[in-house]
């Protein structure tokens, strides 16, 4: 568990999601994977029941009692033939199955002394540029935040809104005004709104260049969501609502959605976030690769990104780094002029920091093998 720097907002959470508890703490679950000669994969996965609808404990428990027994004697090269037998065997339970993966791909990768990219298809880049988070809050105090990242290096930034039409609109005028019209703003309701509110919201502020917006209406009202696509310009995409492979093509073919939004455990790892980049591309979609991890998912993303990031068309969203008190890594990313670069090291690149786990750590670690 690490603690969160959101709770001084106006909500306690930093946004508009419809939670009554304030994001005080994010709990995490670690995974690490030793092969019979000693070699280690490492992976992270964060979990919110008001967004991830699954708890630590739950993803625990699946990988324990049921997804486990598919990684362990496999190879973590086969990473495609083990995701197909947990989808056989286990339905749903994205999030579990993303954990194992990743740690596959470190460990595969660590096995042959090669960057986690080198997997992935090799890196087209040696540095991503990234979108800063704003939180919700007063209109100074985000034009104060969008000016400080944009004086950063930072080329987009993503506004919280959700609060009411007319503030919405007032907050991204006021952003807009600061930072000049060569900045990419996108912007996150959590949910706020019924559908013809968020087509108020969203209309009201198209003519200040919105890259795009994301989860204006509730995870489960998708037909919501398609009247919403169908009547702004701007790309609408989903964060709480987008869980697996299948959420995906429904939310694409229904015309809910103008561009994909991605993150490394949902739609179940990196293998099947590597077919959700592939189908948006053939589809003619970009791709919003976005979360708030620590430090190993964070660099499982960068390993993604900088990977596929001809496919993206969009900034990559990586904001753990200042949003966590600890990121849980001894040897970690680095961040430099909007951007961070691309781990050239083994697996992900990076080395946890077992003096951190420990200390943030609320739980017995679970031991599983033969």
């Amino acid at each position: 568990m690490a603690k969160a720097r959101m709770d001084e907002s106006p909500t306690g959470l930093g946004m508009a999601i419809p939670a009554e508890e304030p994001w005080e703490f994010g709990e995490f679950v670690i995974c690490r994977i030793e092969s019979e000669d000693g070699v280690v994969g490492w992976s992270e996965v964060f979990v919110w029941l008001p967004e991830t609808a699954v708890s630590a404990g739950q993803v625990v428990s699946s990988v324990r009692d049921s997804l486990a027994r598919y990684v362990i004697g496999a190879s973590p090269f086969d990473t495609r033939a083990i995701a197909a037998r947990m989808n056989r065997n286990v339905a749903r339970n994205e999030v579990a199955k993303g954990l194992l993966d990743m740690a596959c791909y470190d460990l595969a990768a660590k096995a042959i002394g090669r960057p986690a990219y080198d997997l992935l298809g090799g890196k087209c880049v040696d540095a991503i540029p990234l979108c800063a988070l704003i939180p919700l809050g007063p209109v100074d105090q985000t034009v104060t935040l969008a000016k400080f990242f944009v004086n950063s290096g930072s080329k987009t930034i993503r506004l919280k809104l959700g609060t009411g039409v007319s503030l919405d609109r007032e907050v991204v005028a006021a952003v807009r005004d600061a930072v000049g019209d060569e900045i990419r703003i996108r912007v996150d309701y959590n949910q706020a709104y019924r559908p013809h509110e968020a087509i108020r919201a969203i209309k009201g502020i198209e003519e200040f260049g919105i890259d795009a917006a994301e989860q204006p209406v509730a995870i489960g009202d998708l037909a919501g969501l398609v009247t919403v696509q169908r009547n702004v310009g701007t790309p609408v995409f989903t964060h709480e609502g987008l869980f697996s492979l299948t959420d995906l093509v429904a939310q694409s073919e229904l015309g809910a959605i103008g561009v994909v939004g991605l993150n490394t455990e949902r739609p179940g790892g990196l293998t099947s976030a590597m077919a959700a980049i592939d189908y948006a591309a053939l589809r003619g979609m970009g791709v919003i690769l976005h979360n708030q991890p620590l430090g190993l998912a964070s660099a499982a993303m960068v390993h993604l990104g900088a990977a596929r990031y001809f496919d993206l068309g969009h900034d990559v969203e990586i904001f753990g780094k200042l949003m966590w008190e600890s990121d849980l890594l001894a040897d970690g990313l680095v961040y430099s002029n909007g951007c961070v670069e691309v781990p050239s090291g083994t697996g992900w690149g990076v080395e946890i920091d077992l003096d951190a786990l420990d200390k943030y750590s609320v739980a017995e670690p679970v031991r599983i093998g033969r």
